[in-house]
């Protein structure tokens, strides 16, 4: 079966489309773009009222579907639900997602660990799987939302980064396995989105604060939920195998991140401003450990 051409431009006017993470922040504002495009929207989200709240917004032709990415049964009657509902499925956008607070390896509470992988990882695993059957049916589309953190060295937010990095290699690995059956798939890569999970990690932290002042211009320039929903709806409308935003500066480091990475990680193991920060978390921790006994 011959693939979509090159620059073919894929229509969700009449197309289904299932969202994870879809109560607030990105998935919401995606959510919105499509369906004012014409899409119909399977809300997905572990938030039951934030999911129905977002589809009573939209309209008769969103369907709030309650449920916890990393229950693999649970996604498989989310797909199941919103075929029976819509008819059919035609784009997925696995876009669940969670943050830990700043932590080294060492004093990473294991469960945090484990929660992280099980949501961001796991939980596209879970989202795309039992999708895939529906998609190469309909010629159609899948998004897993990565992170220009995949780039990154992730000292004090390793699993984080760890689960990143893997989903931006299970999108490459299904761009590829989709391409004989004219479906298509991409990666969603974000800088630093102002959401309130980044003001939860970034701002409400101090230390998660001090971090983010270490990223030098422009990538720590913030967009907002809104602009980086109008990426993926973007991407997807020209199936695009990836998508940046915002594209300054992360563009550059996507491209040359081979080399780049070899330098910043040599720098980074001497900066004593990184040293300062590690020890602190490490302090932190071990300042909580001992308030626990």
């Amino acid at each position: 079966m011959n693939g979509p051409a090159p620059h073919e431009r894929y229509d969700v006017a009449g197309k289904t489309v299932l969202i994870t993470g879809a109560a607030q922040g990105i998935g919401r504002e995606l959510a919105g773009l499509l369906y004012e495009r014409g899409a119909s929207i399977a809300l997905a989200d572990i938030d039951r009222h934030g999911a129905a709240a977002a589809a009573a917004a939209l309209g008769p032709r969103a369907l709030p579907l309650p449920a916890d990415v990393s229950d693999r049964a649970a996604m498989r009657g989310v797909i199941n639900s919103a075929v029976e509902h819509f008819g059919r499925l035609d784009v997925v956008v696995a876009n669940a997602g969670v943050v830990p607070r700043p932590a080294t390896l060492r004093t990473l509470d294991s469960a945090d660990f484990d929660h992280v992988i099980d949501v961001n990882l796991t939980g596209v695993f879970n989202t795309v799987r039992p999708a895939l059957d529906h998609i190469v049916a309909h010629r159609g589309h899948v998004v897993v939302v990565s992170s220009c953190a995949a780039f990154a060295p992730g000292m004090a937010g390793a699993p984080y980064m760890i689960s990143k990095a893997g989903v931006e290699q299970l999108g490459r690995a299904l761009r590829v396995e989709l391409s004989p059956f004219g479906a298509t798939a991409g990666v969603a890569y974000f800088g630093i989105v102002d959401t309130a999970m980044t003001h939860a990690t970034l701002d409400g932290d101090e230390l998660g604060h001090a971090f983010d002042d270490l990223l030098p211009w422009p990538l720590r320039r913030r967009i907002t939920a809104e602009q980086a929903a109008r990426s993926i709806a973007d991407g997807i409308a020209r199936r695009a195998p990836r998508t940046i935003a915002p594209s300054a500066g992360w563009s550059l480091y996507a491209l040359l991140r081979g080399a780049v990475n070899v330098v910043l990680d040599a720098r980074l193991t001497r900066d004593p401003r990184v040293h300062a920060l590690l020890l602190a978390v490490e302090a932190r921790f071990a300042e909580l450990a001992t308030q626990r006994l």
